[in-house]
């Protein structure tokens, strides 16, 4: 067991922000990380704590004065099977690329048009991660996670992770409580597929695909996203900035009496989600860039770093942004990346 003090986290989050650390360490199993807990809880007690996975959805704006914990817990395993799904269980710090790519090695349905969204396993429920009509809720079966004060490993259903629009009781009521450890996901055998979201059949179309496979979809939502989001690795960014807000039927039809070219989606309840990124580009922030700070110059709901943006810098523009969007629209956008 290494615990190391004073350590840069910049290689550690993907907008690629200089902060530090007080403590930091890694682990590959629940063993090691209770030994961690332990020995940090008598090096620097009641320290608080960060959980770090693949450190894409999140923004430091100041340096943690606390313990960090890098998830590394590995492992795919079938942990049972009918006639309908296969129950696959993945370790928390899987990549969770590498965990769809699985899937869809094996012909199994339900995560395709999950297909590269950043970050490990362990956050896809935290954030209940979404893209192109699916949602982690939709092949969530269950998961395990280790009360930190309590020192036990709980299981939770899908019913008590309260999964709402990238929210679940991991964001909220249990916040900063509970590590989790494990992932079990419920994958179709004969796949069900979602294709009616965003550019999905073009993409097949220009594709040639004439009979459907997870493997068509999994690839389309690839080329789809790569076109239109920078990669990490080239530009720091943690992806969507910004929730799409949802509003009632009523102010919809007021905003779209003024804006004719109102970009929304219809809610499965009546209300209605709303283009965060058509409305910040409506306010003319769409390329923005100052410093090293920006807005994508492809997509107005992801914010970068040029380069040497501090965390404070990112935070500031994303404040100007809801404010200028809330004057234009009178909607208030909510940040979706985690603010440390």
């Amino acid at each position: 067991m290494q615990v190391h003090q004073n350590i840069s986290l910049k290689q550690f989050n993907t907008f690629g922000i200089e902060a530090k650390a007080k403590l930091f360490a890694d682990f590959s199993s629940l063993e090691k990380l209770q030994e961690i807990l332990f020995y940090t809880q008598q090096l620097m007690p009641n320290s608080t704590k960060l959980i770090l996975g693949g450190g894409s959805n999140l923004l430091f704006t100041k340096d943690v004065d606390g313990l960090v914990l890098k998830n590394e817990i590995g492992g795919i395993e079938t942990v049972k099977e009918d006639d309908e799904f296969v129950y696959l269980r993945a370790g928390a710090g899987v990549v969770w690329h590498n965990f769809v790519q699985h899937c869809v090695d094996a012909d199994l349905g339900g995560a395709e048009n999950l297909s590269l969204i950043p970050g490990n396993v362990g956050a896809s429920p935290m954030q209940n991660i979404g893209a192109y009509g699916v949602e982690i809720k939709d092949v969530f079966e269950e998961l395990e996670a280790y009360h930190i004060n309590d020192k036990a490993v709980v299981k939770f259903s899908k019913e008590e992770c309260a999964f709402g629009y990238r929210e679940s009781v991991f964001k909220r009521q249990l916040k900063n409580q509970f590590i989790i450890l494990n992932v079990t996901y419920r994958l179709r055998k004969k796949p069900l597929f979602n294709t009616s979201y965003g550019a999905i059949n073009q993409e097949l179309e220009k594709m040639g695909v004439k009979e459907l496979s997870v493997k068509d979809i999994s690839q389309a939502v690839i080329n789809i996203r790569t076109s239109k989001l920078p990669d990490p690795k080239v530009i720091g960014n943690a992806g969507s900035f910004f929730k799409n807000p949802t509003v009632s039927k009523q102010q919809y039809d007021q905003l779209k009496s003024s804006f004719s070219d109102l970009v929304a989606y219809a809610n499965a309840d009546g209300t209605m989600k709303l283009a965060a990124g058509w409305m910040i580009e409506q306010c003319g922030w769409k390329g923005y860039r100052k410093g090293d700070a920006g807005c994508h110059a492809k997509q107005a709901l992801v914010l970068v770093n040029y380069g040497s943006a501090t965390g404070k810098e990112i935070f500031d523009l994303s404040s100007e942004i809801l404010q200028s969007v809330k004057t234009k629209f009178g909607v208030e956008l909510e940040r979706e990346v985690n603010i440390v």
